[in-house]
C-alpha cells in the first residue's frame, strides 16, 4: 500500500511538472522576450557598449547595497550552473548541433526580459536594515497592489531555492568528483556544506565578494580553454558553424526530420541555462546601489550574453569541434508520422543514451588526456556548481525576509486596530509599543534566517549521498511556477519600466546624468526613491 501511494505522488509530481513546463511556458518566454525587445527598441543592441561601461559604475552617494559589478558577479552565478556543461551536451545530443543556434536566438532576445524584470526589481526594491531586498514578490506587491501573489511567489521560491534545487547541485558536484579522485561521496558533501556555511553566515556582502572573485574566473577559465582546444582543432571550425547554422534551420533530409526537436532542445535548455524572465536575476539586481534602475537593467542583460553566446557556446564548439558527438545517417519514422534519430556517441566513456558531461569531457580528452579531462571537468562543475548554490540561498533568503516582514506589518496593523476600537488612544499606544518590544528587534526574523541558512546546509549535506531523482524534480516545478507568475507580472508591470528607459535616454540624450523620480513618471509604489527625493 505505502508503495503504491508512493507511485502514485510521483506520477502526479511529473504529471505536474508536464503541465507546468509545457510547450506553453516555453512559447510564453518566447514572445515574451520577443515583445520586450521590440518595445525597447532592442535596448541589448542599442546600449551594448554601456553595458559593459556600467559593469564598474556604481553610486557612491549611497551607502547601503552592493556594487554593480557585485551584483553582476551574483547573478552570472546563479546563470552559470552544471547547466553550461551538462546541459549543453544535452541540448546537443538529443537535437542536434543547431539546438546552440536556438540557445543563441533565445539568449538575444532573453536580454530584453532580463532588462525588463531587473529594471522592476529596482524601482520597487526596500532598504530592509542597510540592504537593498527586492525582486519578483516586491514588485508584484507595490506595481500589482497584490500582496497574495507577493507571497505566494515568496513561499514557492524560498522553498524550490532553499530546500530542492541546493542538494542537486551537491549531488552533480559529489558524483563527478567522486568519480575523478576516488573520494567518498559523503565527505564531499561535508566539505561543500562547511564551505557553504563559511560563506553563507556572512550574509550578502560576503556572498557578493566571493561572487565577485569565483564567478569571472571560472567562466574565463572556462573560455580560455575552450579556445586552446579550439586552436588544437582550427581546420574544422568552419564546418562547425556551418553544421550549426544548417541543423538550425533544418538542412539536408535529416536536419529537418529532426528541426522541431532542435528548436524544442535549444529553446528550453537557453531558458534553462541564462534564467531571463524566470524572476530569479531580479532578486540579485535589487541589491545593487545605483543611481538609475535602467544602469542595472543593462548590467543584468549583459549577464545573459556572457551565460549562453560565451560559455554555453564554449562546451558546444569543443564538442562539435573535437569531433566526440555525431548523428549517424538514418531516419524511422513511426506508424504515427514521428520521427526517430539514432545517435552515435563517439565517446566509448559515455553510457548509451546519457550525453551530458561526457561529451565534454570527450572533447578536452583529445588535448589532455582522459583522466585529466575527467578532473578538470569535474573541477569546472564544481566552482559552477557551488557558486549556484550560493546565488540559490540568497534567492531563499531574500523572499524568506520579504514574508517576514509582511507578516510582522500585517500583525501590528491587526493589534493596532484591534486596540483603537476597543480601548482608549492611551492603551492603544501602549499595545503598539508593546508590539514595537516584542517584533521591533527582529529577533524572530533573525531566528527565521538561521533555520534556513542550517536546512540549506543540511540539504546540501544530504544531497551529496542521494540520488536527485524527485528533488529535481520538485525543484524544477517551484522554478517553472516562478517563470509563470513573473512573465505576468513583468508583462503587466513593462510600461513602468518602458517609462523608466525613456527618462534615462532623454538624459543621455540631453548630455546629463539620468535621474530617476518616479513621481515625474507617475509609477507608485517606489517608495525607496521617493524618500530619497525628499
Amino acid at each position: 500500500m505505502l508503495l503504491l501511494n508512493i507511485s502514485h505522488i510521483t506520477s502526479f509530481i511529473e504529471t505536474l511538472y508536464s503541465w507546468i513546463w509545457s510547450p506553453a511556458l516555453v512559447g510564453m518566454c518566447l514572445l515574451s522576450a520577443l515583445y520586450f525587445s521590440l518595445r525597447t527598441r532592442f535596448v541589448q543592441v542599442r546600449r551594448f557598449g554601456e553595458m559593459c561601461r556600467l559593469l564598474f559604475s556604481t553610486d557612491k552617494t549611497q551607502k547601503t547595497g552592493i556594487t554593480s559589478f557585485q551584483a553582476f558577479a551574483m547573478a552570472l552565478s546563479g546563470r552559470v550552473g552544471t547547466g553550461n556543461i551538462v546541459g549543453v551536451a544535452t541540448a546537443i545530443g538529443f537535437g542536434g548541433p543547431g539546438a546552440i543556434v536556438w540557445m543563441w536566438v533565445i539568449a538575444f532576445f532573453g536580454a530584453g526580459s532580463a532588462f525588463v524584470e531587473a529594471t522592476l526589481a529596482q524601482i520597487f526594491k526596500e532598504n530592509h536594515h542597510g540592504q537593498f531586498r527586492g525582486g519578483p514578490a516586491y514588485y508584484i506587491e507595490k506595481g500589482l497592489r497584490s500582496t497574495f501573489f507577493g507571497c505566494v511567489f515568496a513561499v514557492i521560491t524560498a522553498l524550490a531555492c532553499g530546500i530542492f534545487l541546493p542538494p542537486v547541485q551537491c549531488n552533480g558536484i559529489a558524483l563527478s568528483m567522486s568519480q575523478a579522485f576516488g573520494v567518498n561521496t559523503w565527505v564531499i558533501g561535508l566539505a561543500v556544506a562547511l564551505l557553504l556555511a563559511l560563506v553563507i553566515i556572512g550574509g550578502v556582502k560576503r556572498i557578493a565578494n566571493v561572487a565577485q572573485i569565483v564567478a569571472p574566473f571560472m567562466a574565463i577559465l572556462y573560455i580560455m580553454l575552450s579556445i586552446v582546444v579550439l586552436i588544437v582543432h582550427y581546420r574544422l571550425v568552419p564546418g562547425v558553424f556551418l553544421d550549426m547554422l544548417r541543423g538550425a534551420v533544418g538542412a539536408g533530409p535529416l536536419g529537418s526530420a529532426i528541426l522541431g526537436s532542435t528548436i524544442s532542445w535549444g529553446v528550453k535548455r537557453g531558458i534553462y541555462s541564462n534564467e531571463a524572465g524566470q524572476g530569479t536575476g531580479p532578486i540579485v539586481a535589487a541589491a545593487a546601489k545605483v543611481s538609475h534602475p535602467v544602469k542595472q537593467g543593462l548590467v543584468q542583460a549583459f549577464s545573459v550574453y556572457i551565460d549562453t553566446l560565451l560559455v554555453c557556446t564554449a562546451t558546444a564548439m569543443m564538442i562539435l569541434a573535437c569531433q566526440t558527438y555525431n548523428i549517424i545517417g538514418s531516419v524511422q519514422t513511426s506508424a504515427v508520422g514521428e520521427s526517430t534519430v539514432t545517435y552515435l556517441q563517439q565517446n566509448p566513456a559515455a553510457p548509451a543514451g546519457e550525453p551530458g558531461v561526457f561529451y565534454t569531457i570527450g572533447a578536452i580528452s583529445t588535448l589532455l588526456g582522459q583522466r585529466a579531462a575527467a578532473n578538470l571537468v569535474s573541477i569546472a562543475l564544481f566552482f559552477f556548481a557551488f557558486t549556484t548554490i550560493m546565488a540559490y540561498y540568497y534567492y531563499a533568503e531574500t523572499n524568506l525576509i520579504y514574508l517576514f516582514s509582511r507578516f510582522r506589518r500585517w500583525h501590528l496593523r491587526r493589534m493596532r486596530q484591534k486596540e483603537q476600537n476597543s480601548k482608549t488612544l492611551e492603551q492603544a499606544e501602549e499595545a503598539m509599543d508593546r508590539a514595537d518590544e516584542v517584533f521591533g528587534d527582529d529577533r524572530s526574523e533573525k531566528i527565521a534566517v538561521w533555520v534556513l541558512r542550517v536546512c540549506t546546509i543540511t540539504a546540501v549535506f544530504v544531497g551529496s549521498m542521494t540520488s536527485s531523482g524527485i528533488t529535481w524534480t520538485l525543484g524544477d516545478i517551484g522554478v517553472g511556477t516562478m517563470a509563470w507568475i513573473n512573465l505576468i507580472a513583468i508583462l503587466l508591470l513593462s510600461p513602468k519600466a518602458l517609462r523608466a528607459l525613456r527618462n534615462y535616454e532623454k538624459a543621455k540624450k540631453r548630455g546629463e546624468e539620468p535621474h530617476f523620480d518616479p513621481k515625474e513618471l507617475d509609477i507608485k509604489g517606489a517608495e525607496f526613491w521617493e524618500e530619497r527625493e525628499n
